[in-house]
């Protein structure tokens, strides 16, 4: 069992030297609380863990798999034909660490300067065309019988996700299309008998990202950080109003 204790390391101290990683997950949680962000970064009180889903990291290598086998041969996938996307599974001496098949916890990272932030994302996979344009996709796993779109609320995260890749790779280099790939498995729940496997309908949403917002957020993170002061709770998030509920209670 893993006891909750407060982090020690990548502790953000204001004029710090070395670089400051700043994982793109971490970007989403300044975006949806800066509070809990403050708590984590700055003084190694991070919301309790959750377990991960162990059935959605299968169908993400599984997805890898099949891609893999494509990029050894610089062929595109059945899929990539069906939605006429003229692009192949990138073949990069480099991927395996962008994608952290290398298991460093690292991924695709780029030093920004201005703040000392040295921002890093793992990306599922990347495709590119003759141009040698880069297109950032995802793989994203789910059961549902509605129409599959990216309007839902919580997949407005998605979205900031894709961006942030797209602003990583810019700042490396290449050249990386606003459009960006969703790779569906959607798992049928309509088959009469389970027989120990499931069956997934995968398809293809298309999104046009735009990382304006990235290097803005940069800033905003940095002044939250180099600031004595914790932000107020967010009345929208779910851990700020628990810590309150607790404390008047135990008052």
């Amino acid at each position: 069992m893993n006891h909750y204790r407060q982090r020690e390391t990548n502790l953000y101290q204001p004029g710090q030297k070395r670089p400051f990683w700043l994982s793109r997950s971490k970007i989403d949680l300044f975006l949806e609380c800066p509070r809990c962000f403050y708590l984590d970064r700055r003084l190694g009180l991070g919301r309790p863990g959750m377990p991960s889903f162990s059935l959605n990291s299968a169908v993400d290598q599984l997805l890898k798999n099949e891609f893999d086998l494509l990029r050894q041969e610089g062929k595109p996938h059945q899929l990539m034909e069906k939605y006429r996307i003229e692009a192949i599974p990138l073949n990069h001496p480099d991927l395996p660490l962008w994608r952290d098949d290398v298991h460093r916890w690292e991924g695709a990272h780029v030093h920004h300067q201005p703040t000392n932030f040295e921002i890093s994302g793992i990306v599922d996979d990347i495709w590119t065309d003759r141009k040698n344009n880069f297109y950032i996709v995802d793989y994203k796993s789910t059961s549902t019988t509605a129409e599959i779109s990216l309007e839902d609320e919580y997949k407005q995260g998605y979205k900031k996700q894709i961006e942030v890749y797209q602003w990583i790779f810019r700042k490396m280099g290449f050249s990386v299309a606003n459009t960006a790939y969703f790779v569906y498995a959607n798992a049928s729940k309509n088959r009469p008998r389970f027989d120990g496997r499931l069956e997934f309908e995968v398809q293809i949403i298309t999104y046009e990202g735009n990382d304006a917002w990235v290097e803005p957020t940069l800033w905003e993170i940095k002044k939250c950080l180099d600031s004595p002061k914790v932000p107020a709770a967010d009345p929208d998030c779910e851990y700020c109003r628990y810590r309150q509920l607790i404390s008047q209670k135990l008052k």
